[in-house]
């Protein structure tokens, strides 16, 4: 805990005082431009892989970057709506219009869903949630994967292609996008190499993500 307060007094010191006029200018409104979807794991790190500043990104992470699909029931899913909620909110409130669902490598979600029921035993909550990932996990055995690494890194891949499936069954969501009024990207970020791929939801593939893209 030392080293977060060492931290939390250099932020005030000296980054805090090096971009002052723009948290200022933050300080009775947000207006992100985008919504980005994330895995809660310590590694993802949404403002630095993307570069931005405080006030561009409204930030939702979970365990796995899981969106629930929408149901008529009372309009969402019960007992998960706090991922919702907050999906409702950037879109319906903060009229973000992006949002960018971004999985990593080496995620543990996607690891933990071929594991015995008995290693999350102490952990009844995650795996509760982790329940959401069994189409994913459907998908990849369907393909009959010859590794476990490449169990892996089709799993991962194949969780951001199911997330935008259910983020799309969100009526305000696909609403916006059929209007052209939002957009939306699904990533992969390897750890490793800093290297993030997009997904091409016309070609369904992921490509790197280069300068040339950048600049379009």
């Amino acid at each position: 805990m030392k080293e977060l307060f060492k931290g939390a007094i250099k932020f005030q010191e000296e980054d805090f005082v090096a971009h002052q006029e723009l948290y200022e200018s933050l300080k009775k409104a947000q207006n992100p431009h985008t919504l980005f979807i994330s895995c809660a794991d310590s590694r993802v790190v949404p403002n630095l892989i993307t570069n931005s500043d405080p006030g561009d990104l409204f930030v939702v992470r979970n365990i796995g970057n899981i969106i629930p699909p929408y149901t008529e029931s009372n309009g969402m899913r019960q007992g998960y709506l706090a991922t919702t909620s907050a999906i409702e909110y950037a879109i319906t409130i903060l009229d973000v219009q992006n949002i960018i669902i971004c999985g990593h490598s080496n995620c543990g979600a996607c690891t933990a869903i071929y594991e015995p029921p008995q290693k999350l035993e102490k952990a009844p909550y995650v795996q509760k949630w982790i329940e959401l990932l069994e189409p994913v996990k459907q998908k990849v055995l369907t393909l009959k994967p010859s590794s476990k690494s490449k169990r892996m890194w089709l799993t991962e891949q194949i969780n951001v292609e199911q997330q935008l499936e259910n983020l799309m069954t969100y009526p305000f969501v696909e609403e916006r996008f059929d209007r052209g009024e939002l957009n939306i990207y699904g990533w992969y970020y390897i750890i490793e190499t800093g290297e993030i791929l997009n997904y091409n939801m016309i070609k369904r593939e992921f490509k790197p993500i280069i300068q040339k893209e950048k600049e379009k």
